[in-house]
């Protein structure tokens, strides 16, 4: 039975813009093209500045999740896809803990669910855009520039959201979501490993690996050894060697540190900074697309034979990674929003310009959320950068002097024991703060994955309808869908948990060291272009076997 949230959001569902589902058979290479043209409106809407603000003005509250949100501050994307993975989030979280009731197996209830996600991003749209202008992520505005604001970001979202149903329709290839998502990190990447543009305030090098690299190489060959950084004192710059050891692990480097490993590596954390790309993170990223597309090939099969053409036989695949990268996207949602929202009750309760800083509500803020503010942001405003608290645990460190150096576990150390016992706490406090975000972040993929198995039709009782709709059955068994639904919970409820860890582990590893992109952004990028292989093989296949197009889930 359909339960009342849904037949209460239905009025609304009516009302909403949508995009009509395709009445006849669309062609691979219409599909390709409307694919091309959805990809060019996001690039284009992704460097197109709001009108009437400075674009780099005020709080950038997305900074840590731009790349994993397709997001680009001060531009049209400002928000990104973020509204659409929080009510996907929301809507699952209900449904998955059977808050609301919904029959996955009824088309109404399908078309109800899908309807009501879409109002909930629309909502959510409103939401953000209203916390972005009320707290200053642009800065201080007039009236007139807040309407200004308040119009082009909703209209924007409206249209981000109709891309994504387009896709999602079938007029397209995969979903307008996962194709943001590559196309931001695959941007990111490119930027950090080919961008010109000096990393200026850092070591003064171009921002791209090998355009850096490049440089050094002639600078020596010229006879130039050495470029110059800021250092403590402005006045007295430090020279750097041009040697690969200034763009291997981190950057800056820091020649004034102590030969001390602990020490050296606190010391160097002073002045790194972790956004500006490195040869290890480049490593990283090759060494996750390479164990990513490993994965995606280990699957187990089980024989099928066709019922009524007893010579034909066939296998269905089950993956290691059955979810595929989706508990990624919505931990990714939800660590993005409480990341968001704590900014902005932080500001208000336990900044150092609030009156509540020094009071019980105050100090119950700073253990969930704390930041450091007014860090310049490379994209323009400043960022928050988080301290110790719940929220600080729930961010990695990214590069592994981070995980061996703790700025504040030093601090810590320092403060109570004294100067030997500094380097241990910021080992300890780095090696809590890796282990806790990967713990929790291996939890939470676990636990989405076996929500979505339930809510998106590929538990075993929907695959077991799926493959004896399209008339096969499994050899030595008899054509039930009770037995069928036995064999697959020999296997799916397995893998689901197992693909859970291991896409969580990976993700934490390749923040650790580093992954150009960010670990979350390289697992879903490259997730995202082998299931972009699987539909183009998919839609060719079906072309030429039409009766399997139901096996296939394309109909």
């Amino acid at each position: 039975m359909t339960s009342l949230f849904l037949k209460a959001l239905s009025p609304l569902i009516r009302i909403t813009p949508e995009v009509k589902p395709p009445e006849r058979e669309v062609s691979f290479k219409e599909k390709v093209a409307w694919t091309i043209v959805v990809l060019v409106l996001f690039l284009i809407m992704s460097n197109t500045p709001l009108f009437g603000i400075p674009r780099n003005a005020g709080t950038d509250y997305f900074f840590w999740w731009r790349v994993l949100l397709a997001s680009s501050k001060g531009t049209l994307m400002e928000l990104g896809i973020s509204p659409i993975v929080t009510a996907g989030l929301i809507m699952q979280m209900l449904a998955g803990s059977q808050i609301i009731g919904v029959d996955f197996n009824d088309p109404e209830d399908r078309v109800l669910f899908t309807g009501a996600q879409k109002v909930m991003a629309i909502i959510l749209t409103l939401v953000q855009i209203v916390a972005y202008l009320m707290f200053g992520a642009f800065g201080t505005l007039q009236l007139d520039q807040i309407v200004f604001v308040f119009i082009q970001l909703f209209a924007a979202g409206i249209v981000v959201i109709l891309l994504d149903e387009l896709l999602q329709k079938g007029w397209g290839l995969g979903s307008g979501v996962s194709l943001f998502i590559a196309a931001g990190v695959c941007q990111t990447i490119i930027y950090g490993m080919f961008s010109p543009i000096p990393a200026s305030g850092d070591d003064n090098l171009p921002t791209g690996i090998f355009i850096a690299l490049i440089t050094m190489i002639f600078a020596n060959l010229s006879g130039q050894t050495s470029h110059f950084i800021s250092g403590p004192d402005p006045s007295t710059p430090i020279a750097v060697p041009n040697t690969f050891d200034t763009i291997w692990l981190q950057r800056p480097w820091n020649p004034t540190a102590s030969l001390n490993p602990f020490e050296n590596l606190y010391l160097n954390m002073q002045s790194v900074n972790p956004n500006l790309p490195t040869f290890m993170g480049f490593f990283a990223t090759i060494g996750v697309f390479i164990v990513v597309i490993w994965l995606e090939s280990v699957r187990i099969e089980i024989p099928l034979q066709y019922t009524r053409y007893r010579g034909f036989k066939g296998k269905y695949p089950i993956k290691l990674l059955y979810v595929s990268n989706i508990p990624v996207i919505l931990v990714q949602a939800l660590y993005a929003n409480l990341l968001f929202f704590s900014q902005i009750i932080w500001g208000i309760f336990a900044s150092s310009s609030s009156i509540f800083r020094n009071t019980p509500i105050g100090y119950i803020v700073m253990l969930f959320a704390n930041f450091d503010s007014n860090i310049p942001s490379a994209q323009g405003g400043f960022f928050l950068n988080p301290m110790p608290s719940f929220i600080y645990f729930l961010t990695p460190p990214r590069g592994l002097n981070y995980i061996f150096g703790d700025v504040y576990g030093y601090q810590l150390g320092m403060a109570l024991f004294g100067p030997a016992a500094a380097p241990i706490f910021a080992m300890l406090v780095g090696l809590l703060r890796a282990s806790l975000y990967t713990l929790i972040l291996v939890v939470l993929c676990v636990w989405f994955a076996k929500v979505w198995i339930e809510v998106s039709g590929i538990a075993p009782r929907d695959v077991a309808g799926q493959i004896l709709n399209a008339g096969l059955m499994v050899p030595g068994f008899r054509q039930n869908p009770r037995i069928l639904e036995k064999i697959l919970e020999r296997y799916i409820p397995t893998v689901t948990v197992i693909g859970g860890i291991i896409v969580g582990v990976v993700a934490a590893f390749a923040d650790f060291f580093g992954a150009l992109g960010t670990g979350m952004g390289v697992l879903l990028t490259v997730g995202i272009i082998y299931q972009y292989y699987q539909i183009i093989a998919q839609e060719q296949f079906a072309v030429e076997y039409p009766g399997l197009r139901t096996l296939l889930g394309m109909e």
